[in-house]
């Protein structure tokens, strides 16, 4: 039997929690903005693994619009300090690969996520948005390769960057939008 996921920590968008995964109303924003402070921030880390990157989201409500969270997220993210980037890759989990793929596709990520750990010290983080799910495996094992090349330093403004995108998507699948 093929395995429902690779073991290790290559992040993409996990899926959120059921309980959290619709908005119970189609006024996500509204529910946010209005949600006591530790649920908001509960919600934010189901985004981004970072406890001030959530913190100063949740802090910075109410938010006129989507637009204004999201601008909000950017800027928390773009200042994540180094401990801060370590806390939230260390957060990071695998995506589900789609049903059927093939052993030799776990094996070839499992070699290239560990070659990836070993040189970098934290998970591979890509953000797949906008991809058919059944392009995710290419792209990441790609992403993977040839990031493999890259400095530590400038390998750590990627990996920034990438969970900035990640955090985008998640809070808009979280707040029931399709995007902007």
């Amino acid at each position: 039997m093929t395995p429902t996921h690779l073991p290790g920590r290559v992040a993409a968008i996990p899926a959120l929690p059921e309980q959290i995964r619709t908005p119970p109303s189609t006024n996500g924003l509204g529910e946010f903005n209005t949600a006591p402070a530790d649920e908001a921030q509960r919600l934010l880390l189901t985004c981004l693994r970072s406890l001030c990157w959530s913190h100063r989201v949740a802090e910075h409500r109410p938010y006129p619009d989507l637009e204004s969270l999201l601008a909000a997220s950017d800027e928390a993210a773009y200042d994540l300090s180094p401990a801060d980037l370590a806390e939230a890759l260390a957060g990071e989990t695998l995506p589900t690969l789609p049903e059927g793929t093939y052993s030799a596709a776990y094996t070839a990520m499992s070699a290239a996520h560990a070659a990836y750990e070993a040189k970098f010290g934290h998970a591979f983080v890509i953000c797949p948005d906008g991809l058919n799910p059944a392009e995710t495996l290419d792209h990441v094992l790609a992403g993977i390769r040839a990031r493999l090349s890259n400095d530590p330093e400038e390998e750590r403004v990627i990996a920034a960057e990438e969970l900035r995108r990640l955090a985008r998507g998640r809070l808009l699948q979280l707040l029931g939008s399709t995007g902007l």
